[in-house]
């Protein structure tokens, strides 16, 4: 969208690589001097072959000035010219010594120039990847300096697409343009600098190519570019759904949404190949359209070349060389033009990583971080106030204390705030106003890293890698020894159903668990915590994949790990939080009922209605059902 600063930028992205690029530069002169000899060079080798076949069928004996002389006199006045320009010697035949030196020359200049183009290749591929390793690493390091807020906003797949496809565009783009834009420029310097010492005549026609190549160029250009745009951002949307649809899959099959998924996998599809087929065919045409005008100009130099060596304006060989170079001056030309569909494709690649690396980022860590002087798990909410939509408030004025050692439950309707309160503790998001503290410190006044060690947290929706079943439990702490590994599985009950399995905890598992139940995940995240022995616990539905018996055993092993650890637990199922030291019960975001599950039930509140919801309800269905029946 904006081609001259992105390029500008991507080229900055450079600087590091300084003293390569300048050996690159360097090497880069050297092999295409010695290129652009080459033909001069050869020009005096066909020089020496015409003047010596011209030299033997004029008679022994005569000077080259009687010879002309001769010519001239009989009417061959171009003849003439020719023999005079030439220095052509009467009765001397081909000099194949001093043509064998001439082409060993010729031949020692395209090697050392192909050896110094290798050098420069081998540089450059050197500064385009370690470039590109950077590139990789800003985003890597951006993407963990960014807020949740961003990820909640963004497909993953548009996302991954960024990270990847975008980056590996962008890779090769440098790979392939910088190269050989900058041995074009220079090849086009160097050519054009030796037609002038050769015929100035010659080279004025040849620079007439140069605007109409340009022109041709700009109005290739200025249709392609959005096209390009439009191309890589359908390949982003276009992985966005795949994405989606693999990870959702069994629910596609369930509810036999099949035929729309692929339907809309159809249109964006259609609209990736519309943008591609676009973009590359517009930005194709500039190549024949280069090699059209080249053609031209070949033949405009060989027709008034043809015309000056026959007036003895100019030898066979300067002619000869001048056509070489008239290949060599539109064929860089030419590749700089078919590059520009290849830069355009990565600058709009580009963008797109500059656009990630440009997200507003999470408050930074204070630079001199606290740290509470004991992990107790202490934790206040004063006068807390936080929105997700700056029109639409959320929590409004929340305050409430959580001792060490109590758990609190946290309960309410779908969109009350629940799980927001417990990502506040976590600062996945930052507060609007009030504050949080862990054990007497602000919670912003630590770093991120060292809040987070404190606090172990299982989610409802379970998280496992690729990897043993003995990793994703060491994930909560990679210094843990297997004994500790072990107690924390025995504790959570894993390890009964870990002990059935053929490889024990060495059993590989998928990331996406597939060979274990949805309870045995929920378990695995669960010990995965326990591991991790934090001073806090946060528990968002952590036992809603296990079975009714196996949730009453865990249930008892939270109760025992729970001595000097705070847990908040958000629930929805009312009976897994009867003991809890302290119900939260939520409302639009604030605290509309707290106190214990008598109290509360005494209390017939919003906390009855919900209990009388679950399990009056289910009562009196069951109790329609049977009269029916």
């Amino acid at each position: 969208m904006t081609f001259g600063p992105s390029t500008r930028r991507l080229i900055r992205r450079l600087d590091p690589e300084r003293p390569k690029i300048l050996a690159v530069i360097g090497l880069a002169v050297t092999s295409v001097v010695f290129a652009v000899i080459g033909p001069k060079i050869l020009g005096h080798a066909t020089d020496l072959i015409f003047s010596g076949v011209v030299g033997r069928q004029l008679p022994a004996g005569t000077t080259t000035e009687q010879a002309v002389e001769a010519a001239r006199s009989s009417g061959n006045g171009n003849f003439a010219d020719m023999l005079a320009r030439m220095g052509v010697i009467p009765g001397q035949g081909i000099d194949f010594g001093a043509l064998g030196t001439i082409l060993v020359w010729a031949l020692g200049l395209y090697v050392a120039a192909s050896a110094f183009g290798w050098l420069q290749g081998y540089l450059l591929n050197d500064v385009t990847q370690r470039t590109v390793f950077r590139l990789r690493s800003d985003v890597e390091d951006k993407l963990n300096r960014l807020p949740l807020r961003f990820f909640d906003g963004q497909p993953r797949g548009e996302l991954l697409s960024r990270v990847t496809n975008d980056i590996d565009n962008v890779s090769q783009t440098l790979q392939q343009t910088l190269s050989q834009l900058l041995t074009s420029l220079l090849t086009v310097v160097g050519v054009l600098a030796m037609m002038f010492v050769i015929s100035p005549l010659l080279a004025v026609i040849a620079l007439v190519t140069i605007p109409l190549s340009m022109v041709v160029t700009g109005l290739v250009a200025k249709r392609s570019q959005k096209l390009f745009v439009a191309q890589w951002a359908n390949t982003g949307t276009l992985n966005a759904h795949i994405e989606e649809a693999f990870t959702g899959h069994e629910l596609v099959k369930v509810f036999g949404r099949g035929p729309e998924v692929e339907q809309v996998f159809g249109e964006r599809n259609e609209a990736l190949f519309k943008a591609s087929f676009g973009a590359q065919f517009i930005s194709g045409i500039i190549m024949p359209m280069m090699m059209f005008i080249g053609n031209l100009n070949y033949v405009a130099i060989a027709v008034v070349g043809g015309v000056r060596v026959a007036t003895g304006s100019m030898t066979l060989g300067d002619v000869q060389a001048f056509i070489q170079y008239s290949r060599q001056f539109t064929q860089p030309l030419t590749q700089v033009a078919s590059m520009a569909n290849l830069l355009q494709s990565g600058v709009a690649s580009a963008e797109r990583v500059f656009e990630l690396l440009d997200a507003e980022e999470q408050a930074p860590d204070p630079a001199e971080p606290l740290l509470p002087t004991a992990r107790r798990g202490r934790v206040e909410f004063e006068h807390v106030s936080f929105r997700y939509d700056a029109e639409q408030p959320l929590i409004e004025d929340l305050s409430l204390v959580a001792d060490p050692g109590h758990t609190i439950a946290i309960v309410g309707p779908t969109g009350a705030g629940k799980t927001t309160l417990v990502n506040l503790i976590m600062r996945f998001y930052e507060l609007d106003a009030g504050r949080i503290t862990l054990d007497g410190v602000d919670i912003t006044a630590m770093r991120r890293d060292d809040l987070r060690s404190n606090i172990g947290m299982v989610l409802q929706d379970t998280w496992l890698f690729g990897g043993t079943i003995r990793d994703n439990i060491a994930y909560g702490n990679p210094r843990a020894t297997d004994e500790q590994i072990h107690a924390a599985a025995r504790a959570t009950f894993v390890d009964r159903f870990v002990r059935t399995l053929p490889d024990g905890y060495d059993t590989v598992i998928d990331d996406e668990g597939g060979n274990v139940s949805a309870g045995e995940k929920q378990l695995l995240t669960i010990a995965r915590a326990f591991l991790a022995n934090p001073s806090l616990l946060i528990l968002d539905e952590a036992t809603s994949s296990v079975d009714t018996r196996t949730e009453v055993l865990v249930q008892h092993a939270m109760a025992a790990l729970r001595t000097d650890r705070t847990s908040f637990v958000i629930a929805h199922r009312l009976s897994t939080i009867r003991d809890a030291d302290l119900i939260l019960v939520m409302e639009a975001g604030s605290i509309v009922e707290h106190g214990t599950h008598e109290e509360l039930l005494a209390a017939r509140g919003a906390y009855h209605r919900l209990y009388s919801a679950q399990f009056s309800g289910a009562l009196v269905s069951a109790g329609d059902e049977v009269a029916e029946g």
